[in-house]
């Protein structure tokens, strides 16, 4: 049964769209977060990235804090905050600050990646040859986030929970902090062993006693396979491009992507792109989204689906929450 006694939330990464304005990004992230809370998802996460053509989210906070103004109920983080960028006080007084404004709501998730691209990490004096502080930061901020550190930060309100991106030694650090942890990419291809030694060597604490798996990855769900096609290519195509040219560029309607002109390495990484993810039919999505809760364990699946299409994508967050209430129904 798909979604029998598992969590479903959105991460949304605020896509920007060829001959749309990057501002009208940002607004329609803030209407489609109103529109998961009114569809039940349990929280809605949004993402960090400098410098990039095709999103325009930067500040997960500022963000955040826009989104709960207007929402009241679902669960409100970032996917991630990545540390290696900031000061883990100024983070730790950040998501402070959004848990006052909106108590019991905020998750914080961190992750370690630097920026796209030589100018971009200039930009945030994080050299690609900087030490790695990962651990040592993520304990940093574990400690003014509950109180322990050597400043006070204010507001002084409870710990909002801290969720770690698994990319690299994610798994390995995220099981020694007693942390829950965010999946993705390549993992969710494997045989689960990986995630099976997470749980095994998680150091449970009085937050988290147990450990906790969230995938995440994209899920498209069309009345047809043809159109869920149509509905991934757009992301798939700004992917490859990415790994061509190095810069990842804003989405592009399926109608004016040419694939069979595309050099055949490109082809390839849109294949490669469009497999990481699930999509098709309602029955289609369905078979794929049980498979994959099987081989993970996860406790929670996060979408991050993108599509040109605003309104074909907030369909497929209305079908997706339709396919696990009707998996809880049953």
């Amino acid at each position: 049964m798909v979604g029998s006694g598992v969590l479903l939330s959105i991460l949304d990464r605020s896509r920007t769209r060829t001959g749309i304005d990057d501002a009208a990004a940002l607004t329609a992230t803030v209407d489609r977060a109103i529109n998961a809370e009114e569809l039940g998802f349990h929280r809605f996460w949004v993402a960090e990235h400098h410098g990039v053509p095709g999103i325009a989210s930067g500040a997960p906070a500022v963000l955040l804090a826009a989104i709960g103004a207007r929402t009241s109920k679902i669960r409100l983080g970032s996917g991630g905050v990545m540390l290696p960028n900031h000061q883990p006080f100024v983070v730790a007084e950040q998501f402070a600050m959004l848990e006052a404004l909106y108590p019991g709501r905020i998750d914080a998730g961190v992750g370690r990646s630097l920026g796209f691209t030589e100018p971009v990490r200039a930009a945030l004096r994080t050299p690609r040859d900087a030490p790695d502080t990962f651990v040592a930061d993520l304990d940093e901020l574990m400690h003014y986030l509950d109180g322990t550190g050597p400043v006070t930060v204010r507001p002084a309100v409870p710990p909002p929970p801290v969720y770690v991106l698994a990319t690299g030694q994610g798994l390995a650090i995220a099981s020694k902090a007693g942390l829950p942890v965010v999946v993705g990419g390549p993992l969710l291809k494997s045989d689960g062993a990986a995630l099976e030694i997470y749980r095994k060597n998680f150091r449970a604490t009085e937050r988290n006693p147990q450990p906790s798996v969230l995938v995440s990855l994209d899920i498209t769900i069309a009345d047809t396979a043809e159109r869920a096609a149509e509905l991934v290519l757009s992301e798939a195509w700004a992917m490859a491009q990415s790994r061509r040219t190095g810069e990842f560029p804003p989405l592009e309607p399926a109608s004016d992507i040419d694939l069979g002109a595309a050099p055949i390495r490109v082809r390839e990484r849109v294949e490669r792109s469009i497999a990481t993810g699930v999509h098709g039919t309602p029955a289609a999505v369905a078979a794929a989204v049980e498979e994959l809760l099987v081989r993970t364990g996860a406790d929670e699946i996060l979408a991050s689906t993108s599509t040109y299409d605003r309104a074909a994508l907030l369909d497929a967050d209305a079908a997706l929450m339709s396919l696990f209430q009707a998996s809880l129904s049953n």
